[in-house]
């Protein structure tokens, strides 16, 4: 496989030779055969298939995206834009996971201790 990177991830793509190893993979599943058009069009719906009380159940079960609600504290730290020079960008991400907090713990100590 190839790998990309991008900003702090390496993506890893599937080389010609990868994509035909997964497709014999899944061609050679008997048991779950990869759909056919025909396959979708007989599809039914939850609602179909289990009738519109249970789909409801399990639809309200579904978690929305996001923190949940009330789980964000009352000096919860705030998204901010910030433009530097990328240099200094540079040397903060060197230092590792956490920079941000890094970075907070000395504007807190330079900005914090003036007032």
């Amino acid at each position: 496989m190839k790998t990309k990177a991008k900003a702090d991830r390496k993506i890893r793509v599937p080389t010609d030779a990868d994509d035909a190893a997964i497709n014999a993979g899944i061609a050679a599943d008997d048991e779950n055969p990869e759909w056919t058009k025909e396959d979708f069009a007989k599809a039914k719906s939850a609602v179909e298939v289990l009738g519109t009380e249970v789909a409801g159940k399990l639809a309200a079960m579904k978690r929305p995206r996001g923190r949940p609600a009330g789980s964000i504290k009352e000096n919860a730290k705030v998204p901010v834009t910030m433009r530097v020079d990328p240099d200094v960008l540079e040397a903060m991400r060197e230092t590792g996971t956490g920079w941000q907090t890094r970075v907070n713990d000395v504007l807190r100590r330079e900005f914090i201790r003036r007032r």
